[in-house]
């Protein structure tokens, strides 16, 4: 299923978002216990849903269970957001680039993995950093009202210089980007 750039503009947003990989963007890997962990998972629910309602848009969030699940893919919904948690023995990165491939590129995907990028990218598939998604969360109060100004280029502001026509990944990207 492939989409033209203005469809992609004016459509729903889906973020497919590889879960334990924003939520530990940012900071140094400390081994959490499973009740922190399960804490930080409730926080970073109660932020994208924030979001969520600043930015209306589809939220998946896929979870490692691999090591110590369910047996079978287990899905659930909190405050809006659709939670995936992979089975035991299936990495989320497997669940992410299936849902990759079901959704196509009316998606957008938020991770830093490179094989997960490299993969949406094979597919048309923007892909936004954790780092970059985490600073727009940070962005967005507890009203999920944007706390920033607008950029530059919105202003008038755009720097000058030699012309460049971007590629359709960069395209998408910015896109994608706006919408967020």
């Amino acid at each position: 299923m492939t989409m033209g750039l203005s469809d992609y503009a004016t459509k729903k947003m889906l973020l497919i978002i590889d879960g334990y990989n924003l939520l530990h963007s940012g900071r140094t890997l400390v081994k959490l216990s499973s009740i922190q962990l399960q804490w930080e998972r409730e926080r970073l629910i109660q932020r994208l849903s924030l979001y969520r309602q600043a930015r209306p848009s589809e939220i998946l969030v896929v979870f490692d269970g691999w090591q110590a699940g369910w047996s079978t893919e287990k899905r659930e919904k909190k405050n809006g957001i659709e939670l995936i948690f992979s089975r035991v023995g299936e990495k989320a990165d497997e669940v992410i680039k299936r849902l990759i491939r079901e959704k196509g590129s009316g998606a957008v995907v938020i991770t830093s993995d490179r094989e997960i990028a490299s993969y949406a990218g094979r597919l048309s598939v923007p892909v936004i950093p954790s780092e970059q998604f985490q600073a727009k969360l940070e962005s967005t109060d507890a009203r999920g009202a944007e706390k920033t100004e607008e950029n530059e280029e919105e202003r008038g502001l755009k720097k000058k210089g030699p012309s460049r026509r971007p590629s359709k990944k960069e395209k998408r990207l910015k896109l994608a980007l706006k919408k967020l």
